[in-house]
């Protein structure tokens, strides 16, 4: 048995490749809009108000409740982390 038996169709190839570059973007273009629109926004700056009230109650100055809301958000971001992972695979 030859290893060309084992090698895909290239016409099923090409044919997943259309289906993926068809759906690909309208997946993108929602993804995109549930992580970065109106709603999502809200949610967001809601998360980040809520966090820095509860370390400024706890005790902690305006710098440090800043910073770590900063770091708190960072984290919270998707297209940033991907941009990270993405980063430190090429590295």
């Amino acid at each position: 048995m030859s290893e060309h038996n084992n090698m895909p169709d290239p016409q099923k190839i090409k044919e997943i490749l259309d289906v993926v570059g068809e759906k690909v973007p309208g997946l993108l273009k929602t993804l995109s809009e549930l992580l970065y629109g109106a709603q999502s926004a809200k949610q967001y700056a809601a998360a980040a108000a809520t966090f820095y009230k509860e370390l400024k109650a706890a005790g902690m100055t305006e710098q440090q409740a800043f910073e770590l809301t900063q770091q708190y958000m960072s984290t919270l971001n998707l297209g940033n982390l991907m941009g990270k992972a993405i980063k430190h695979n090429h590295d």
